[in-house]
């Protein structure tokens, strides 16, 4: 029990700082590479925050219990759309201000793209059908945030490092011992969690939920925090919105095509779900209300993800 306790903490560290160094090393090839700044913004906000939900995924899914993914995505689109969301515009000096049209586009879409995998698994699994059509919504995401030319006429400058072929490969380097590490500790969060699941009698989607969703959330709840501080509330919203994004398509699409996701006993996962609608639904209402979260949204949201917890914790017991 201790030894399993030990595998799954260790492997969430390692998951974290594995995930932090490939970002880094994304970002730094993709300056080499020349590619436009907003480019480079979207793979580390949206991609980096949901690269170890991928993993996770992707080995979940090798490992035949696909559940676990399904549980981490919803656990993980709970918390971004409620505690980190309020967190950071509690601390954001004026709320979080949402005044972009970009950003009052992408909440729309990201509101019904949380909540497409709940529908699309009503009849108790998310087939492999399923998968490509959650990559086919993916795709859409993708068009519409990059078809305005604007978008890429902004060259990403700031670059201390000498743009070498020395500098290419050395990033290269962390980037693929990054890769390998991530893989590592997937496999470890995974196992362990198929073991508490036994050990405690419990579904694996609720591992998913409750320990492994809040586990993968927090790089980005803390990045959101930083930021809000900075004031900088589009690199909040568009990490949040683009994380949720990327996991409800990529992700489970993703596991979907790999193994399918059954669900059998839709008790396990009736709060996560309830709550997933609640939060993307008083999301949506208050960021277009004002165009800003205020905080007194903000601590509503908070308590949103306590009441869910709680409630989730009480049906253990």
């Amino acid at each position: 029990m201790i030894i399993h306790i030990l595998i799954f903490l260790v492997s969430c560290v390692f998951l974290v700082l594995s995930g932090k160094g490939l970002v880094v090393s994304l970002s730094k090839i993709a300056r080499f590479l020349g590619w436009k700044e907003f480019v480079v913004a979207f793979f580390i906000m949206a991609f980096g925050v949901s690269i170890p939900n991928l993993f996770v995924g992707i080995i979940s899914a090798v490992n035949h219990v696909p559940e676990l993914s399904f549980g981490d995505v919803i656990g993980g689109n709970i918390i971004d759309l409620s505690l980190a969301i309020g967190l950071a515009a509690l601390i954001s000096k004026k709320g979080l201000s949402a005044q972009s049209g970009t950003v009052q586009g992408s909440s729309l879409y990201t509101i019904i793209v949380a909540v497409l995998p709940l529908v699309l698994i009503s009849d108790g699994i998310l087939s492999r059908s399923d998968g490509i059509l959650l990559f086919m919504v993916f795709f859409a995401y993708i068009f519409w945030l990059f078809k305005k030319e604007d978008r890429f006429t902004k060259v990403y400058n700031g670059i201390k490092e000498p743009l070498t072929l020395g500098f290419f490969f050395h990033n290269l380097r962390k980037f693929l011992t990054s890769f390998v590490l991530l893989i590592i500790a997937a496999e470890g969060i995974v196992k362990s969690s198929v073991f508490f699941a036994h050990y405690f009698n419990f579904p694996i989607g609720l591992i998913g939920i409750l320990v492994v969703g809040f586990g993968n959330s927090l790089p980005e709840t803390f990045f959101s925090i930083r930021a809000a501080r900075k004031g900088q509330d589009w690199m909040v919203l568009g990490d949040l919105m683009g994380g949720v994004v990327i996991t409800a398509t990529l992700v489970l699409g993703t596991v979907a095509l790999i193994q399918p996701i059954v669900i059998s006993d839709f008790s396990s996962i009736a709060v996560g779900r309830a709550f997933m609608v609640i939060s993307a639904l008083f999301f949506l209402i208050f960021l277009r209300t004002g165009r800003k979260i205020t905080r007194k949204e903000a601590v509503f949201l908070i308590l949103i993800y306590i009441l869910f917890v709680v409630i989730e914790v009480s049906r253990i017991n």
